[in-house]
């Protein structure tokens, strides 16, 4: 994706940035499963701020693991009591949250199939750039898009193995690196396929929209576009109940750091040319505790809208791997 290199050299540069190492970064032997959560506040400034925009803050945590395999978290779903959330270097990660903010199971492993060398070669981080992710809850199936591929492989609800791949024609000229960021499972089991910087119409991002399972044999996928706010770029997105969906934008500058934008788009009309443009209703900017958001998902508690945030850390020391916890006040 495009932030990541500069992230990675140059984030630690940015004034007044949150991203910092965090606490609990060596080994622990006090560490019961293989995933670590340590609560953060929302601003560091402001310890009792709680609303920003049309969120809510509920609480957050620093998540750091002893395996080096564990980071780069860029898509995650809510299934049955944890997440389940993919790398962007093929990790697989699968935990549960107490009410506590208590890890109470974890495990971390690779995907069991995904993109290979062209060359045949041994596969590196670069070939498993997995960011997008959905689930399917009656079947306990789950898809997950490659970006640098551009194509999607299916697996089974223990992600043991994948049973059908595909690599549509219609993605084959988005860029390697900027390709498809989210991907979405409608609940009549369309799918919408996001790409970071693949051109839309007019000035837009393309989208894709699939009339089923993307990996089975259909019609041409309906070529839409989403127009981020500003600079933003789109990292996931995610349904909400009544039917919209929650995208979650970022952006990065040396002189201001991340940004994130949280906005409800609209999916009245998704017609082949549409441009999505959604309603923005939250900006997060430092000092507010935020990094290289890339993660989205909902939930439903006693009928209130919950939204989670979880980031990127591009495996670098000098970020973090964040996990955000919200209410979603525009939709009580």
């Amino acid at each position: 994706m495009f932030l990541r290199i500069v992230v990675s050299c140059l984030i630690f540069l940015v004034a007044g940035s949150t991203l910092v190492i965090s606490e609990g970064q060596g080994e622990r032997t006090d560490r019961p499963f293989a995933i670590y959560a340590e609560p953060v506040v929302l601003d560091s400034g402001d310890p009792a701020r709680r609303d920003i925009g049309g969120l809510r803050y509920l609480g957050g945590w620093v998540l750091t693991s002893d395996n080096l395999d564990f980071g780069g978290i860029s898509a995650m779903v809510l299934d049955d009591d944890g997440f389940v959330a993919i790398g962007d270097a093929g990790g697989l990660f699968r935990f549960a949250l107490n009410d506590e903010g208590v890890i109470t199971r974890a495990a971390i492993a690779q995907l069991s199939a995904g993109p290979i060398p062209d060359d045949g070669g041994d596969v590196e981080k670069r070939d498993r750039d997995a960011e997008g992710l959905a689930h399917d809850p009656d079947t306990g199936r789950y898809w997950v898009a490659f970006e640098r591929a551009n194509g999607f492989w299916r697996f089974d609800s223990a992600f043991e193995r994948s049973d059908a791949d595909a690599a549509p024609e219609a993605m084959e000229d988005w860029p390697s690196n900027g390709g498809a960021e989210a991907m979405v499972r409608l609940d009549d089991g369309r799918f919408l396929i996001f790409s970071e910087a693949g051109d839309g119409p007019g000035d837009s991002r393309e989208v894709l929209l699939f009339a089923g399972d993307p990996v089975e044999d259909g019609p041409p996928p309906l070529r839409l576009g989403y127009r981020p706010p500003g600079e933003h770029r789109i990292t996931d997105a995610a349904l909400l109940p009544d039917g919209r969906l929650l995208v979650l934008n970022r952006d990065f500058s040396i002189v201001e750091g991340v940004s994130v934008i949280v906005s409800i788009v609209s999916l009245d009309a998704l017609t082949a040319g549409t441009i999505l443009e959604g309603e923005i209703i939250a900006r997060l900017d430092p000092p507010v505790t935020i990094d290289n958001m890339e993660a989205l998902a909902i939930d439903e508690q006693d009928g209130r809208t919950i939204v989670w945030m979880a980031s990127d850390d591009n495996f670098n020391p000098l970020q973090r791997t964040l996990l955000l916890q919200f209410e979603l006040l525009a939709l009580r």
